[in-house]
């Protein structure tokens, strides 16, 4: 059926350490704060994925958790699948996609993101995972 929508399929990892704070990546393309993340590819794994995309940008390990929520992006067309992780090894830095890396924690976090970005985090938090839906920015649905 050539009508049917397509959507690309993102992961991201919630990082979060003993002392609870969480990693955070300041994206060289915009400049927002984000947790790590971005598209998965069609040859890996959703923990393989999340495993890459949060190395590639903060040269942190991690060991994937569990599910924390599933996000929609509406104008894009994007379903982001987001995991709690722990870290395992390596040091926060810098890299080609993160002009910033760093462990912060839970309100200071919260308040450097965009609400679409800031929930994925604070969702992380809780015990069941959330489904929700934004345009880019801001939450179109509240659960």
């Amino acid at each position: 059926m050539s009508d049917t929508a397509k959507h690309s399929v993102s992961v991201a990892g919630v990082v979060v350490d003993d002392s609870q704070r969480v990693l955070l990546v300041q994206r060289r393309d915009n400049g927002h704060w984000e947790p790590p993340g971005g598209v998965l590819e069609l040859n890996e794994t959703v923990e393989d994925g999340v495993r890459r995309e949060v190395e590639e940008e903060t040269g942190v390990s991690v060991e994937v958790a569990r599910l924390t929520g599933v996000y929609k992006n509406v104008k894009r067309g994007i379903v982001a699948l987001v995991f709690r992780c722990k870290p395992i090894s390596g040091s926060a830095r810098p890299t080609e996609e993160s002009s910033n890396v760093e462990w912060l924690d839970l309100a200071d976090a919260l308040s450097r993101m965009d609400e679409a970005y800031a929930v994925r985090v604070s969702d992380a938090y809780q015990d069941v995972p959330a489904i929700r839906a934004h345009d880019g920015v801001q939450l179109l649905t509240r659960l």
